[in-house]
């Protein structure tokens, strides 16, 4: 039988930072309007990066690894198809390189990332680039426990096809937009609260209230715990959940809510993302020493695969250690 424990000091912590963080997620409610629309996030593909890079929903995740990694993920469903490269890391403190320093560095407050997608959805085609940055504030003398911030700032290009049937021509679009987030992360526990899209659609909608561009306001509110299983044999189990809410805010409450489980062993990560609760889906990942492969599957339920097609993304990624022994660390997530 396992049986799994954590102090009381612990459990107070994660008590007092779900109430800080349901308090912080209310204000941004409030803070920013919510106007009702066809507009969604962007990119809306690939969905795994929600799993695999949430810095680009949440800047202030930037840098929070101690390690830089590139990712480039592909994703592949019905007439979509988009491309999204990414990275991010802790900017490092620049000191004399003697042969008797030690190899593990010494980080600044400042994290940084970048992305750029292609995607392809129905009649739009967007082409987009980002650049993040974050600062980290260390909440305890063992540097375990952090508050951070971040903003993304963005410049977007899409191009619409037109559509005869409701006789809406073909137009090309290039706006800038920007993200912001709050992100508290310690051994075990981790929260954040994001606004993405904050300047919202570019154009105005028509008389249906359609927009002919895909983007609106997006806030996240993002929470998980890490629970050690057994650490001779580096297992771990991370419960998540990530609150989406779009312009439309007063959708259904199951739209919103986007559970995730993961389960890491060794160098092996698998789990599940439930973004579609009438699709089952399950991720796959797997860690080399310096480079890591992934799977993202939503398969439907309620009909065959034939009939309604399956959404498959891949991720490659690159973990390049900034510890200069040259002996990297083989459990980098």
């Amino acid at each position: 039988m396992l049986v799994l424990s954590f102090d009381y000091l612990e459990f107070m912590d994660l008590k007092s930072f779900i109430s800080v963080a349901k308090k912080v997620f209310i204000i941004l409610i409030s803070t920013f309007s919510f106007n009702l629309s066809n507009g969604q996030q962007m990119p809306f593909y690939p969905i795994s990066y929600r799993i695999f890079d949430p810095f680009i929903f949440n800047p202030a995740i930037a840098g929070s690894k101690d390690f830089f990694n590139i990712d480039l993920l592909e994703s592949n469903y019905n007439k979509s198809n988009s491309e999204l490269v990414c990275g991010n890391l802790r900017l490092s403190k620049s000191h004399p390189d003697y042969f008797s320093s030690p190899d593990a560095p010494e980080f600044t407050h400042v994290g940084v990332g970048g992305v750029i997608y292609n995607e392809l959805n129905g009649l739009s085609h967007n082409i987009g680039i980002s650049g993040s940055v974050s600062y980290h504030i260390q909440l305890d003398k063992d540097a375990l426990s952090f508050l951070s911030f971040g903003i993304s700032v963005k410049a977007v290009s899409n191009h619409y096809s037109g559509d005869p049937d409701f006789s809406k021509p073909a137009k090309n679009t290039v706006f800038p937009n920007f993200d912001a987030g709050i992100y508290y992360y310690s051994k075990h526990l981790f929260v954040g609260v994001s606004a993405t899209n904050i300047l919202g659609n570019p154009e105005d909608p028509d008389s249906l209230g359609f927009y002919t561009i895909p983007v609106s306001h997006q806030l996240f509110f993002q929470i998980g715990y890490k629970v050690v299983l057994s650490k001779p044999l580096n297992i771990l189990l991370e419960p998540s959940l990530i609150v989406n809410s779009d312009d439309s805010f007063s959708g259904k409450i199951t739209d919103m809510l986007k559970p995730m489980l993961k389960l890491y062993i060794g160098n092996i990560c698998i789990g599940t993302y439930f973004n579609d609760f009438n699709k089952t889906s399950f991720f796959f990942q797997y860690n080399y020493r310096r480079f890591y492969i992934g799977t993202y599957f939503e398969l439907p339920k309620d009909s065959p695969f034939y009939k309604e097609p399956i959404l498959t993304e891949f991720t490659l990624g690159l973990n390049i250690s900034a510890i200069k022994s040259g002996i990297s660390r083989r459990n980098h997530w």
